[in-house]
């Protein structure tokens, strides 16, 4: 009973975020804060934390929203907003609608072909805020262009950010790094081709708009998971999303540039007129900064030592939470996404013709911007940090690995779902449940790698509905304040990728499956 009673107590800043966002629509940093002061209270009166414990542990957590996840977001819309300042965008919606005016096409070009690019390279948020800011600035509707990018945005989480969460699993487990990106890879590949096709339904308005379209769609989803696959079977866990995102672009760019027929009138956008000759000159300029973020990361990303190297040991560790010393956090102050992208987003600005002031004003109206979303991202950090520390997240994994013995594999992924839900954060949920995972395994006999990448498999699910995720989302449309609305629609998502993920990882537990 106390096991029960524990769990339920543990679940209730989760609760709470559920109900606050979607049954009281409020607004999502008031929903967050509240959340932190449920986290905050339970775990000095339920689970003994010192009020000392607890503040430092909700500053740890805020000290990890502010860098690198909030300048990340900053720099990611800053350099939209700058693209959109200058009139480059205008030149980029002409090219992008010249490939094709079918919206169903250009979300799989933008939202899954480009949002998948920016997630295996940065990760933290860029791959909702630019490719959904991108769809609405073409015309589509914002709500839908961001749910089409969260639900494109959960599968390649796991590789995200040059696989650091799934480099981090293999770190806290000691299992093979590749073998473990193998297995996961396998694992997500239904997911990824399926997720695509939930993309032009969800821009079309349902199944019918998949008529005429099947074929690129099919295509697209093949091109990311083939790739992925052989990525992490052949090279490791560092590359799966990197190769596979560009594969996948070049494949529907030639498959898009192919199609022929009239798009139907209810898919088309409508195409921007220009009197102005499209130049190379003027296509570069208009895409310097989205070229300049590409070129960078890779140059600065582990695949290039020499940089990577030098520049990720500028860094300073410090020890915020006081009930241990050793917990230390790392700020790394240059080879961090946000400020390379933040760096490149001001001379693609340079490059485009504007000057150092307006690109401050677009900078300081960019904050002003994410002034409510950079709140929410201080307070749930606040409280994963809370919950993570104090143990209430470990209440929760007991009480599952407890009570339900050999069917203990329904919950893992339900598990990795639920900590990138609180953290917004696929490598914290690998942290917060890696292990958990591994014991449970352990103790009913099944294989550690399976049930270990059955939390990366989870992280899929969570992404879609972190509130982190889609605060991001809002704050880069300009829909600030509509979070719950976001957050009802794209449940519907989650909760089926993560019922069927549970099932299917169940069964592969009873067959004995062993990568």
């Amino acid at each position: 009973m106390d096991m029960l009673l524990m769990f339920v107590l543990a679940l209730l800043p989760i609760l709470w975020l559920v109900l606050a966002l979607c049954g009281m629509k409020m607004e999502a940093w008031k929903a967050s804060f509240g959340a932190l002061i449920i986290s905050a209270v339970l775990g000095i009166a339920v689970w003994k934390m010192t009020p000392i414990n607890a503040a430092t542990a909700a500053l740890e957590g805020m000290a990890m929203a502010i860098w690198p996840i909030v300048i990340v977001i900053i720099a990611a819309v800053f350099t939209y907003n700058l693209t959109v300042h200058t009139g480059a965008m205008e030149t980029i919606k002409g090219m992008l609608t010249s490939v094709s005016s079918d919206k169903r096409v250009l979300v799989l070009l933008i939202g899954w072909c480009f949002g998948g690019f920016l997630e295996g390279m940065a990760g933290f948020g860029t791959a909702v805020a630019i490719p959904a800011s991108m769809l609405m600035a073409l015309g589509f509707n914002p709500i839908t262009a961001i749910l089409a990018c969260l639900v494109a945005n959960g599968v390649p989480t796991m590789f995200g950010s040059i696989g650091i969460p799934t480099t981090t699993l293999a770190s806290i487990t000691g299992l093979e790094p590749t073998q473990l990106a193998l297995t996961q890879a396998l694992q997500v590949a239904p997911f990824v081709i399926a997720t695509p096709f939930l993309m032009v339904m969800i821009v079309g308005g349902g199944p019918k708009a998949l008529k005429g379209v099947l074929p690129i769609t099919l295509i697209t989803g093949l091109a990311m998971a083939l790739p992925e696959i052989a990525t992490a079977a052949f090279i490791g866990a560092d590359l799966p999303m990197v190769v596979a995102s560009v594969v996948t672009l070049i494949v529907t760019f030639v498959v898009a540039l192919k199609m022929k027929g009239e798009v139907p009138n209810e898919y088309a956008l409508e195409t921007p007129k220009s009197e102005e000759k499209l130049t190379p000159k003027k296509a570069l300029t208009a895409w310097a900064p989205f070229i300049l973020i590409f070129v960078v990361l890779v140059l600065t990303s582990k695949l290039v030592p020499f940089i990577n190297g030098p520049l990720s040991a500028i860094k300073t560790s410090v020890n915020i939470y006081q009930g241990d010393p050793d917990a230390k956090l790392t700020f790394t102050w240059i080879n961090t996404p946000g400020v390379l992208i933040l760096v490149c987003g001001l001379i693609g600005g340079l490059i485009q013709g504007c000057s150092f002031g307006e690109m401050m004003k677009v900078l300081g109206a960019t904050c002003k911007q994410m002034a409510k979303t950079i709140l929410t991202m201080l307070a749930v950090l606040g409280c994963a940090k809370i919950m993570g520390y104090s143990g209430m997240i470990a209440s929760i994994a007991a009480f599952f690995v407890g009570t339900l013995g050999n069917f203990y594999p329904l919950v893992a992924p339900i598990l990795g779902a639920l900590g990138t839900f609180v953290t917004g954060s696929g490598t914290s949920s690998e942290v917060l449940f890696g292990s958990v995972q591994q014991q449970a395994a352990q103790a009913i006999g099944a294989n550690e790698y399976w049930l270990c990448a059955a939390n990366s498999l989870g992280i899929s699910a969570g992404k879609m509905l972190s509130p982190q995720s889609i605060a991001i989302g809002t704050a880069a449309c300009g829909l600030v304040g509509k979070d719950g609305e976001v957050l009802g629609k794209v449940a519907v998502y989650a909760f089926a990728f993560v019922i069927i993920m549970a099932i299917g990882i169940q069964a592969g537990v009873m067959m004995g499956i062993s990568i």
